[in-house]
């Protein structure tokens, strides 16, 4: 039995990079869509619905450091 703790441990292929994801060139999720739509009108950015899924994923995870609703509930 490992010792490894599924809920802690980021050794996992949960969390890899947008750039190396098989499906990163598809169109982007609805859902997605909705929260980057979401930070872009918290932020001031434009929303740009033709992103792929691995290029809103990139753009979500910058916007939600500028966000102030994710910044006070973090």
């Amino acid at each position: 039995m490992s010792d490894l703790d599924p809920k802690t441990d980021t050794g996992s292929n949960t969390e890899k990079n947008p750039d190396d994801w098989t499906t990163g060139g598809e169109p982007m999720t609805g859902a997605q869509a909705s929260y980057l739509k979401t930070l872009c009108e918290e932020t001031g950015h434009p929303f740009d619905a033709d992103l792929s899924k691995a290029d809103a994923s990139k753009l979500i995870d910058e916007l939600r450091g500028e966000s102030e609703r994710v910044k006070t509930s973090a």
